[in-house]
């Protein structure tokens, strides 16, 4: 079977596509399947030993995506069969022109994702469910409608979003709950860190969803932790600007991005890893934290809780409530008892998210969706 993979970031990007699509291109590899990947970049992308076509980030947003669809339409043409992980309205549009079945994976709602990021809107995916917003906000619904409607399977790693994208999609058929797989921590490899303790960790794309600033404001109350951020965003020099005026300087440490393998050592050398999201799906850096033993505060937002279970494996909170993280983190990191036993549950909790029998229906789906 030959298969186009398409996603909007790719490593050295941290997130969840960009650890996502080449690990499934690895899997269906090693299954004699033949791989390409669209994505767009910066930078040409390393080559992983099979073809990456990409659409740089350079050019302006309309002639970018513009650009990015007509990609997807010129290989979709080689491809039986087309997986998007993003860029759902180019993969639509693309898949269309070359008359080729695609199976989308959402991981968020795309059209409240961009209204977001233009200003259109405030509040969480829930709410911005219910007609509004204006006409802009409504054809942002009607792409991903349209975009969802076309594609022959939705793959979502949530229930969360797949009771979302049914709405979107007219009814639950080919709606499929399939979680994104914990990694190997033997993938992990030392990163060099700040020696004081406690240490805390995030890592993912810094962005306005992300609401890193509790994260900072409870950096602030709780001496001497260092805070480590792998990744990158628009947010970053926001974020570095808020910690130089908290004196957070040497202690709150971006890293930008790094390879996963890195992430993953940063993660499982913290005493906690910390996701203070205002909004979230399913982040798979939650996972892949417990994966690493590490147990995690975060924010009752979203698939959050299909992964993080308040007082098992990590300790969940209000979202927006900064003395409330605060606290929590306080509780974790006072309480000797409480952090051994979240911690021995950490992998197991994960267990169930294992590569092989996800990415095996996957390949089931996608080669049903070729024939």
């Amino acid at each position: 079977m030959r298969v186009l993979l398409v996603s909007g970031i790719w490593p050295p990007d941290v997130g969840g596509p960009a650890s996502h699509v080449p690990e499934l291109a690895a899997w269906l590899r090693d299954r004699g399947h033949s791989v390409e990947a669209v994505t767009t970049a910066s930078a040409e992308p390393a080559d992983p030993g099979y073809p990456v076509h990409w659409v740089s980030r350079r050019l302006p947003p309309g002639l970018r995506h513009a650009a990015a669809a007509l990609l997807v339409a010129r290989r979709a043409r080689r491809a039986d069969v087309v997986y998007a992980s993003s860029m759902a309205g180019r993969t639509a549009l693309g898949t269309l022109l070359a008359r080729r079945p695609f199976v989308l994976k959402l991981t968020s709602d795309p059209a409240f994702e961009r209204a977001r990021r233009r200003g259109l809107v405030d509040g969480e995916t829930v709410r911005f469910q219910a007609a509004g917003g204006g006409l802009r906000t409504s054809a942002l619904r009607r792409i991903r409608d349209w975009s969802v409607r076309r594609a022959a399977d939705v793959v979502c790693p949530s229930s969360y979003i797949a009771e979302l994208a049914a709405g979107w999609r007219g009814g639950s058929e080919r709606v499929h709950v399939l979680p994104n797989p914990a990694p190997d921590p033997a993938e992990a490899v030392p990163v060099e860190l700040p020696a004081a303790r406690p240490l805390l960790a995030f890592a993912g794309r810094l962005t306005a969803a992300k609401n890193l600033d509790i994260a900072l404001d409870a950096l602030a109350r709780i001496e001497p932790a260092t805070l480590v951020l792998v990744g990158d965003g628009e947010e970053r020099p926001r974020l570095e600007a808020v910690a130089a005026q908290r004196g957070l300087d040497g202690r709150a440490v971006f890293l930008g991005s790094r390879p996963r393998s890195e992430v993953l050592g940063v993660l499982g050398a913290a005493d906690v890893a910390v996701l203070p999201s205002a909004w979230e799906n399913f982040p798979h850096a939650a996972v892949e934290a417990l994966a690493m033993g590490t147990p995690v505060v975060a924010t009752r937002v979203g698939g959050v809780p299909e992964i993080v279970e308040d007082g098992e494996n990590g300790l969940l909170v209000e979202p927006g409530d900064a003395d409330a993280f605060t606290a929590a983190l306080e509780r974790y990191l006072g309480d000797e008892g409480l952090r051994r036993r979240l911690s021995d549950a950490a992998r197991p909790s994960v267990a169930r998210f294992s590569a092989g029998a996800i990415y095996g229906e996957l390949e089931r789906l996608l080669t049903e969706a070729a024939r």
